[in-house]
This record gives structure tokens, sequence and C-alpha cells, in this order.
């Protein structure tokens, strides 16, 4: 099921003195905005990175070279516009949507003060049923109890029903409470626990009824029947997570402590806390994504640090192929799922920026993809972004030579990454030294953090192919000058100019729909924005007379619904109050969608001559999409349909193989000039393996079939690779207790001859002088460019675009 919680958490609550953010799906900031009546035609189509595409142009000659006057429109929408009050003195406001298509919202509304050392809090719970059209204060179902402001609703998964709320409790209570719902929200059962919360309340993924939960004292909590009872399972736990079959992982410390980092043994349960297996010591940190285990292991060399991965939950583990990192460094998982990941390793110095690498399928060994990849390292700020609504399609920022941040993509999952094409109708700021050859730029978190008006990170959704909005300017990196809002319709191949300044937006109706409301964090607003032709043609609406402080658009995950509710307050002398003002669109596209609506079109295409046209990572797909032209309603039943084909194997389904490297825009892999003559040697399931190469790897997910394809062959070399950083130091015991049986004499020899062994292979092989020399060529090469990194381990999940915050340098992200 998807779910988004919306929060809008202010300041004070006195005449004057309300400041509003809103944390919408990913987390971003959203400002308080107001809008002026504008009209505004999308000009014309733009030529992609690899030239013009006449599939691309087929959708967009579409449009005339002026909008068609729409009449009518605000009596319909006046007609379906449903304007609700919260009268209560709360200072946030966090919204909740429970089960897919079912049209009920929670609104949990907080105030809270601190009186002297305790704090005085008060919370109103309120129930829609019709996507915010109406509320009911269904506060009494909750006793009126006050609800955690920072995770106090939790939603079930799967479209289940059941609903968590987090209470605080007064009075020295030996536990906290929660209240569960069974019924997505129609009532409520109190239920006190045995300790006091730390975190938020996790659902199993498989089982909702299976809950976990840390408490304030770091005792690792587990519930079979949703709730109802509770049972420890562990002591000092500092990190939990559920996998995908009913495991839970998490890490401990022998001593107590979770600020130990480093030292802490890696363990998991896969019944439910009734035995646990030990699968890692001197863990760092430990992370999940697709069918990977993540960990981050310290060598045993002062501070350095190296990941290792297991595909079968942490029975067995790989080095990765990766460069250690040490203290001010930090790894990070921009991205998995269960063929590839996407690493991004930090350099030493505190310059802000790494390199990207891409895994194999078994996430052992890496490719270099992009250098010079942006990531803050006092913010944790990244502008990676995965481009859902067009396959292997991802956005980030680099770091340019002369200090500037500059907007990359690739189209083939990370392969080669290349500028953003300059939309037609886009001008070149006047901070563009070369007017001809400036491009656009995507503004994102990077911006955010630097106070930039950009209210919302980029937006696309799955089920709106190819449909891309964000922010951007137009020059030779991203400028500090107001943005405006861009849309693509092909997966960010071309781009138009659609809205002018900064604005918050959403996408209804699988695409069919798009609404924009004008940020300005200064003046109340009375106007949203729609455009029923992904952005070609806007049309503005006057939803209120009376205009409200504007501090968030809401509308339900999955970008299917025609409901949108603009929430906001109203401010007068003596009393401010929320406002949520919900539209439905639904009776302005009257007519269901039939097949004459739709097109054909090519994912990826750039030349129709060419018979490989569109093949990107093995194949290509022809989707039917919605004409421009069209005003109809796609609905909530609406499927993407899409036509997959095979393609033949090229060169542009491989990338460079361990030991070898791309130049910049050259599809040839060349070996590393101090490698050329050696064998390449790596450690894989705890031997020593050769590698035979010519210097390509498939990518991971790819499906091409015959054609080209490069030799590539593994021979196994029978000899032992051991890498001790991750096994339980019982392991280690053991094997030290049964070799004190041999005679001494005997192992005396027989130690100087294993030590000697395993100092050469750790040394020459796993990690040692083949590995590191290749490092350090990579090394040298990123700081000749300026590279620089930081070490965190971070996934997102490439279904979402979540982004993780981290406050420490020297913490990986393994989320």
């Amino acid at each position: 099921m998807s779910v988004v919680k919306l929060c809008v958490v202010a300041a004070f609550l006195f005449p004057g003195s309300l400041a509003a953010n809103v944390y919408a799906q990913a987390e971003q900031p959203c400002l308080r905005s107001g809008a002026e009546e504008t009209y505004q035609r999308k000009v014309g189509s733009s030529q992609a990175l690899t030239g013009s595409s006449s599939a691309r142009r087929q959708r967009s000659s579409e449009t005339s070279d002026t909008c068609k006057v729409w009449q009518g429109y605000e009596i319909r929408l006046r007609n379906n516009t449903h304007p609700y009050q919260f009268i209560d003195l709360s200072g946030s406001v966090s919204l909740a949507w429970v089960g897919d298509g079912t049209g009920v919202v929670l609104a949990l509304t907080t105030f809270q003060v601190p009186l002297l050392l305790v704090k005085f809090g008060q919370s109103k719970l309120y129930r829609s049923e019709n996507y915010g059209k109406s509320f009911s204060d269904v506060s009494d179902l909750i006793n009126n109890t006050f609800i955690r402001t920072e995770f106090g609703i939790a939603i079930g998964p799967d479209n289940s029903g059941k609903v968590i709320l987090t209470g605080e409790v007064s009075g020295g209570s030996p536990g906290g409470r929660i209240f569960r719902s069974l019924n997505f929200g129609y009532n409520f059962t109190q239920t006190d626990l045995p300790f006091h919360p730390l975190t938020q309340v996790t659902y199993n993924p498989r089982n909702a009824s299976h809950l976990l939960v840390l408490s304030i004292k770091y005792d690792l909590w587990i519930s079979l029947n949703f709730g109802e009872t509770w049972k420890k399972i562990h002591d000092v736990v500092c990190l939990a997570k559920w996998d995908l079959d009913h495991t839970i992982f998490f890490t401990t410390n022998p001593n107590g402590s979770c600020i130990d980092r480093g030292m802490l043994i890696l363990k998991k349960t896969s019944d439910f806390g009734e035995s646990f297996k030990t699968v890692g010591d001197k863990i760092y940190s430990f992370g999940l994504g697709g069918r990977f285990v993540f960990a981050s292991v310290m060598t045993g060399v002062g501070t350095m640090r190296r990941i290792h991965v297991s595909v079968n939950q942490g029975e067995t583990w790989n080095m990765a192929q990766l460069p250690p990192v040490g203290h001010e460094q930090f790894y990070s998982i921009l991205a998995a799922n269960d063929d590839m990941v996407f690493m991004h390793v930090d350099e030493q110095g505190d310059t802000g920026f790494g390199t990207i690498f891409v895994s194999d399928d078994r996430g052992i060994i890496y490719s270099k993809s992009l250098e010079r990849h942006l990531y803050t390292t006092t913010g944790g700020d990244t502008d990676f972004t995965n481009v859902t609504s067009l396959r292997g399609v991802y956005m980030t920022s680099v770091l340019a030579e002369d200090g500037s941040v500059q907007t990359v993509i690739t189209f083939d999952q990370g392969g080669e990454w290349n500028p953003i094409q300059k939309p037609e109708n886009g001008q070149c700021d006047s901070t563009a030294k070369d007017k001809e050859k400036c491009s656009l730029h995507i503004h994102a978190t990077y911006s955010m953090s630097q106070k930039l008006p950009v209210p919302m990170l980029p937006l696309s959704e799955p089920n709106a192919v190819g449909l891309v909005i964000a922010h951007g300017s137009v020059g030779d990196a991203i400028s500090l000058m107001t943005p405006d809002v861009y849309v693509s319709d092909d997966g960010g191949y071309s781009w138009t100019k659609a809205l002018n300044g900064p604005h918050h937006y959403a996408i209804l109706d699988s695409g069919g729909l798009i609404v924009a409301v004008e940020h300005n964090a200064n003046q109340p607003i009375k106007h949203i924005k729609f455009s029923t032709d992904e952005g070609q043609c806007w049309y503005n609406y006057t939803f209120t007379e009376d205009p409200i402080y504007f501090t968030g658009l809401a509308s339900e995950p999955g970008a299917r619904s025609m409901n949108v509710s603009i929430w906001g307050y109203r401010d007068s002398m003596l009393s401010q109050f929320w406002v949520s003002i919900t539209i439905d669109f639904k009776e302005l596209l009257t007519r269901d969608c039939d097949m004459n609506d739709y097109v054909q079109w090519l994912a990826h295409s750039s030349d129709l001559s060419n018979p490989n046209d569109g093949c990107v990572l093995g194949y290509k797909e022809k989707y039917l999409r919605l004409r421009k032209s069209s005003v109809c309603w796609n609905g909530r039943d609406y499927i993407v349909n899409k036509q997959p084909t095979t393609c033949p194997c090229s060169l542009d389904d491989f990338l460079c193989d361990f030991g070898y490297y791309r130049t910049e825009n050259s599809s040839i892999c060349l070996e590393q000039p101090d490698l050329k003559g050696h064998d390449l040697e790596f450690c894989l399931h705890g031997k020593e393996e050769m590698l035979k190469t010519n210097g390509y790897r498939k990518i991971p997910g790819d499906q091409c079939q015959g054609g080209k394809v490069p030799e590539r062959k593994e021979i196994d070399l029978r000899k032992k690779c051991v890498s001790t950083l991750l096994y339980p130091s019982e392991k280690v015991s053991q094997s030290i207790a049964s070799s004190a049986l041999v005679i001494a004499a005997v192992i005396t020899i027989l130690l100087l001859t294993v030590i000697a062994g395993v100092i050469f292979v750790k040394k020459y092989v796993c990690g040692g002088r083949f590995l590191v020399h290749r490092y350090s060529i990579l090394k040298q090469h990123a700081e000749a460019n300026g590279i620089d990194g930081v070490d965190e381990l971070d996934i997102n999940s490439s279904e979402s675009n979540r982004q993780t915050y981290h406050d420490d340098s020297d913490e990986d992200l393994l989320e």
C-alpha cells in the first residue's frame, strides 16, 4: 500500500508569529506560498541528448501554438470545492492516508508548550472518509491522549487497514501507550505497554500483525498479535530491521554501549526471538537493500572499514571490491534492488563529493560510474534521484573543478552520465559564460540545504510514464537565482519550461492532470493552477475568496486520485486556525478515456531508422500513452500498457570490468595502465579467484540476447582467500583450540607457513597490493579531477524518492 505522511510543523501559535514548514513524501520542506493569476503556454519541444526524436516529436506535435480557451471549468470546480476549518489551537498537523482508494485520511493536530521542566501538550484526531472533503473529530477514540508528533502515526502495509498511534504518558508511568485500529481508523483499542518506545513501531512487510520496536532502554520488543501483547527478545539493541521473510537483523554490543561503533555484533533471528545466530562482529553499521545484506566492518587497521555483502541472509559474506574508508569518510548506498547497487564512496577530506560505483548482480564487483558526485559531509545532502516514470533513469549533481554544482543524468542505470539538454524555450541565465553551451540544472536537496527558494524535490510516478516535474535553472551550473518549473514528457531526455518561478506541484490521475500552487512565503493565496496536457497549457482557478497562508499541497500517494487538498491557515487579530480546501477534479474530466485517446510511444528513442532505437538494458518498450489533446479520465484502474522487445547485445549493454575504465564520451573499456600484464585476482565465497576478461561485463538486469558479447571468464584457483573481518570471534577461538592438538614442532612450522601465506594472500590479493594499487590509481585520478567523498551507507529504494539525512560525516548509511 502506498502511504504518504504530511506534517505541517509550526512555531508558537500567537498572532503574527506562526511560521510553517511542510514535510511530504520524501520529507522535503515546503514553505508557505501565494499565487497570482497567470496563463502560460508550453512552446515547442527540445531535442534529446542524442539528437532529435521522431517519437518524442510525435507527442509534442499535437500541441498548437496557442492554448484553447476552456469555458465553464470554474463553475464545475466551484461545485466540487470543499473547505474545512480545524478550530483548535494546534501548532502542527500530520496527515496519513489509510488504505489505497479508501478515501480515509487521518489528520492529527498537536499543540505542545514547555512549562518549567515538563511539556504540556494536546492532540486532536480527525478522520475523513472522502479524501479530505470533510472531517469528523474523533479525539474521543483516543481518550484525548497526546500523540507524539515525531512518529505518532504508523500505517500498516498492503492495504491492511491497520493503524497504530503512539501516545505519551505522564506521571512516571512504567510504560508507554498505543492505540490500535484494525479497520482503517474507524475505532481504536487502547493498549498500555511495558516499555517506553524509542522508535516508531515497524511492521513486518509480509505480515502486518507482526510488530517490532526499540525501547528507551535499547531493549528489542516484538508483538505477534498486532500489539495486543509484547515480548522482550533482546537487551542492548542498537538498530533492528525486518527482512522480507520474517527474519530480524539487529546489532548489539556485549559491553552495553551503542556508541562504540566498530565493536558491534550483527545477529539475526528467524523464529521471532526464540533463537539467535551471530552472523558478524566488528560491525560499524549494517543495512538491507533488495536481496542484499550489507555490513560496514572494521579492518583492524586503525579506523579503516570495508563493505561486506551477503545474498543468503548473512550465512556467508563476500568483501565488496571497493576502496576502504577511514574515520572521516563514509559509504552511502544510493539505490539497491535485486540486480544491482549504486554505491557512493567518499574520498579523504571534507570536500563534500566522492565517486559513485555500480555493482554486478552479486553486489561484489564494482565499476566506477560517476566521479565528483556531490554529497556534502556537513549536512549529508545529495541530489541523487531515481526517475521512477522511466526505467534506468537517474539524476544527480556533480561538483565541477571551479566549485560550481552541475546536474547530470543517466538513461542506462549508471553506464553513462551526461548534462541535461537545454530546453528550447529556456534562456541561459545571466551567469552563463557561453550562452550557446548552457544546459538545464535541476534543483533538489542540496539547493534546499542552501536555503534557495525550492519548495519541492523532483517528482515522478511509475504510472505517469515519462513525466518528470522539477525546479531548474539554465546556465553553466545551478544558479542562485530564483528557479523555474520544468517538465519532461520523455523521462528526462527533453525538457520544457512550464511555470515561471517556484511552485508546489502534484501529479493526479496517472499523469492526466497536474496541479500547482505558486510559492510565495509572505503572501496569502487563493489560486491554484492545473494542466491536462502534461504542463503545456495552464489554467487558473480561484478556490477561495478568503485567501489562506499556504503550508502544503496534499494528495493520495500513487497519483491515481482526482482529489487534491490545499492546506494552510487563516490569521486574524484574535485567532489562527488550520484550513483544508479539497478540490475534486473528477467533474472536470467527465469522460472516461477510450483506446482512441491513447497513442503508441517508444521509450528511449532517438533515431527510428535504427533497428536498435530505444534499446536500453537489452530491451525496448512501447507504451500506450494518453494523447496530450485528450481531456478524459484515466481512472483508478488504469494500468500502464507496455510491450517489451528484446534487443541484440552491443557494447552499450556492458560495463567496464574490474581493472578497466572508460574515457569520457567513449564506449571502449581500457585497461588501467598499472595493471597491464598482471593477473586480476579477487576474493569470492572465501576463495581466491582469477578473473580472465577483455574488459567488459554485462550490466545487471540487462536482457539483451545474441549480438556482440565480449568474452568474460572466471577461473577458480582453488586457493583459500580468507577474509576474517566478519567472522564471529567464537569461530576463530574454535579454530585455535583445535590446532592446539598438533605436535609443537609441526605447529610452529605450519603456523609460520600459514601466516606467511595469509599475509601474502591478504596483502596481495584480498584488498592488498593489487586492489590498493588500483585504488591508489583511482584516488590519483580522482584528486587530479578534484574528487572527494564521504563515508555513509544510505539506501534509497528505487521505488521511492526517499532521502536519508545524517549529521555525522563518519557514519555509514546502510538504511
